[in-house]
């Protein structure tokens, strides 16, 4: 469902101008379902801003938006700092957290990990389809990041639904008793036993990515929750890493 707001602005960018400031608890009426046009909307969580009484909603659904303390007027968009820093987007900061955390919470039994021969400098989560051209340049950089210390921890995203071939080629990885040789040989584009009927995470990773942002592959998530859609060459990501090679 979208927002059917009383007070809307669109693109709005709310731009603060002042320094974070201490609220109490959410109120009662944000932590219900809010109800609009007669339809509840279901709140999964509500968290303070630096602005007062202006709150941070987040729905069941996935959506966000910003509402007084009365649900009475909601704002929709981009909350911004305005300080010595410049403009900072507290919003898309938000939103960099909760994809680092959601991430977190799938374990490594359920990730096909390239993790190198040395120690681990840093890790980057990649979801990814086999039959994606741009997804295959990638993993051919993966041996060089490894060589420089970064893990690449793939989770399955089959750009084409859960029924495309790529899906069924995912299934097929997570299914395989050497899931790493089995992403490569997908990226070689060889033939993959028939082994996709197994207990897989593929359709819980797909739904993942779509829920914190992801439009196609390759989408490279940074430790601190950045999402970069598209391929990057390994220098460059080593760069943005802060990693030298």
């Amino acid at each position: 469902m979208r927002i059917p707001p009383l007070l809307a602005f669109g693109a709005f960018m709310l731009v603060a101008l002042t320094g974070p400031s201490v609220q109490a608890d959410p109120p009662d009426a944000l932590l219900e379902d809010i109800e609009v046009n007669g339809e509840p909307m279901p709140v999964e969580s509500v968290r303070d801003t630096p602005l007062p009484d202006i709150y941070h909603v987040r729905l069941e659904n996935g959506e966000t938006f910003y509402s007084d303390s009365e649900g009475k007027h909601f704002l929709v968009g981009d909350l911004y700092r305005n300080g010595e820093d410049g403009l900072v987007n507290l919003s898309e900061q938000g939103r960099n957290e909760e994809r680092a955390a959601r991430i977190a919470t799938v374990p490594e039994s359920e990730r096909v990990i390239f993790r190198g021969v040395h120690d681990t400098k840093a890790r980057v989560t990649v979801f990814t389809d086999a039959t994606c051209p741009y997804c295959r340049k990638f993993h051919e950089e993966v041996p060089r990041l490894n060589e420089m210390g970064i893990a690449v921890h793939y989770l399955a995203f089959p750009r084409g639904g859960l029924s495309s071939e790529g899906g069924r080629e995912l299934r097929q990885i997570w299914c395989a008793d050497n899931r790493t040789e089995a992403m490569n040989a997908a990226k070689r584009d060889e033939a993959l036993p028939d082994t996709e009927d197994c207990d897989n995470p593929v359709e819980d990773q797909y739904h993942l990515g779509m829920d914190i942002g992801v439009e196609g592959t390759p989408a490279i998530v940074l430790p601190d929750g950045r999402l970069v859609p598209g391929y990057v060459p390994a220098e460059r990501l080593a760069d943005m890493l802060g990693v030298s090679g």
